[in-house]
């Protein structure tokens, strides 16, 4: 076969060039999103989720049912230090800092919900509206969650979905069953989704 014929059997199957294109974007597309993400380890859900438990056991007794309020403050702290420490190790790993995209996004999702929760903890509490402060807390950090499981997982987004309503919930049940919501949500939930995030990290 002449070059000639050769040239005339090639240009008869061009190639794909749109295809090629498309599937580059693609993976650009697909670089950038994995870039500008943060995986949530199950660790930090599964430890503030015991922090909370011991709160709404400790707060539920007779002898501290009065402190309530200082008891969940103190375990606010130590889940939300725990939380990050846990969140920080696998972010160094990956080569990612704390001054980030990724985890920059995070903290612009979930700052000002907690900045809100703060503020109207104080006014219920000037105002002698304790009964308030439970549900305001789940609401708002359900909030908080479901903006950060954009640059997370829709998993957040379903658990913050269910702190909402149990805030909701919160808001009208008697005084009694406030620690109980409480509980269910900072603890039940964060256990229940940091073991679900654990178990679907290992599957991958």
């Amino acid at each position: 076969m002449t070059d000639r014929q050769k040239h005339t059997v090639q240009s008869a199957h061009p190639v794909p060039i749109d295809s090629q294109v498309a599937a580059t974007l693609r993976y650009i597309r697909a670089t950038m999103e994995a870039a500008s993400s943060i995986a949530v380890p199950g660790s930090a859900g599964s430890a503030m989720g015991i922090v909370g438990l011991l709160a709404a056991g400790l707060s539920s007794t007779a002898a501290l049912r009065a402190h309530w309020l200082l008891i969940w403050l103190l375990a606010a702290v130590v889940a939300a230090g725990l939380g990050l420490a846990l969140m920080a190790r696998p972010a160094s790993l990956r080569g990612l800092t704390l001054s980030g995209t990724p985890i920059r996004k995070l903290a612009l999702c979930l700052v000002p919900s907690m900045f809100a929760g703060l503020v109207m903890t104080a006014v219920h509490w000037s105002s002698g509206n304790l009964h308030a402060i439970p549900g305001t807390w789940l609401l708002l950090y359900g909030c908080g969650l479901v903006a950060a499981s954009v640059p997370t997982s829709g998993a957040i987004a379903v658990m913050g979905g269910l702190f909402i309503a149990l805030g909701l919930l919160a808001l009208v049940l008697p005084d009694g069953l406030q620690t109980l919501m409480l509980g269910t949500g900072f603890g039940g939930l964060h256990l229940l989704f940091g073991f679900l995030i654990g178990r679907a990290g290992h599957g991958r």
